[in-house]
């Protein structure tokens, strides 16, 4: 989806989302003097969805994003992504300097690539429950949970991590799974977050429902894959202009706050940093005055 002419923007979307969730940037982009393009990752919606699970490795996603950019007739591009499109983001302006020249970083900080294999650092969290990325790992086990109900488990999958709806921090954390049980089994239920219309869900739930979940998933079954990939990066800092804006409620900023602090070494190109109080995960969804404001304050200080 595209709108607007000028600089392009590269909007990449995360799990489980498509490019609807860049709804509220794309006009406003546009109104800036930009070329905002939020394409559906492979897998998702409108694009190919390869059936060899390491057809979503993350080397494959970024040279989609590289492609896109010279389909579109451009030879560089501003990279945006949120949750899992932040990481493709990210590896985007390490792998394709060429093509990517400032990157921005939603809701999932930038990590370098290092330490012990993923699998085995998952398998450790949660002691007797299983963490939802190891639970996402066997093909067809989460697509039992949810290809029944796929407008069901995503309303509770949105609203487990919206800041209005998510369970209260005495409640069983959602993102994890009990002995036996599914990730369904913790989500609130009864009640959408305010950033998602009941229209909004069906948009999501129809795409999901034609496409099955397989594609999107298929992306937290390369992380092993992904870390033997990306050996040569290990350590490696983004050095093109930056920007990272997470929420104060989501996971993703609360554990991952030492990467956040490392900025200074990780990402040394670091324009601006911003924690929006009382967000939760879906960031530009729930915030987007706000983050609107951060991304056209941010595009405008790059140098053409």
């Amino acid at each position: 989806m595209e709108q607007g002419s000028g600089p392009l923007v590269l909007l990449v979307h995360g799990f489980p989302e498509s490019w609807y969730s860049w709804r509220h940037q794309l006009p406003v982009l546009a109104a800036a003097g930009y070329r905002a393009v939020a394409v559906d990752v492979r897998g998702y919606g409108r694009s190919s969805k390869p059936a060899d699970v390491a057809a979503y490795r993350m080397l494959e996603l970024v040279e989609d994003s590289a492609a896109v950019v010279h389909a579109l007739g451009e030879r560089t591009a501003v990279i945006v992504g949120h949750d899992w499109g932040a990481t493709i983001a990210a590896n985007s302006a390490l792998i394709r300097p060429d093509v990517f020249r400032a990157v921005g970083l939603l809701s999932v900080p930038y990590a370098p690539r290092g330490g012990p294999l993923p699998s085995e650092v998952f398998a450790r969290m949660g002691g007797e429950q299983e963490f939802y990325v190891s639970y996402f790992q066997t093909p067809g086990r989460a697509e039992a949970e949810i290809e029944p109900d796929v407008r069901g488990w995503l309303s509770g999958f949105y609203a487990a991590l919206s800041a209005d709806t998510m369970p209260p921090t005495d409640a069983p954390d959602p993102h994890f799974v009990s002995t036996g049980g599914t990730l369904r089994d913790r989500f609130p239920a009864g009640r959408l977050p305010a950033w998602l219309s009941e229209d909004d869900l069906d948009v999501y739930a129809a795409e999901f429902e034609r496409t099955g979940l397989s594609g999107a998933l298929n992306r937290y079954r390369n992380m092993d894959r992904d870390w033997k990939d990306l050996a040569d990066l290990d350590g490696a800092p983004i050095t093109q202009p930056s920007l990272f804006v997470g929420g104060a409620l989501d996971a993703s900023t609360t554990w991952m706050a030492d990467a956040i602090a490392a900025y200074p070494t990780t990402l040394p190109g670091l324009v601006s940093s911003h924690i929006l109080d009382g967000c939760g995960h879906w960031i530009q969804q729930e915030r987007p005055t706000e983050v609107n404001e951060i991304l056209t304050n941010w595009l405008s200080s790059l140098p053409t």
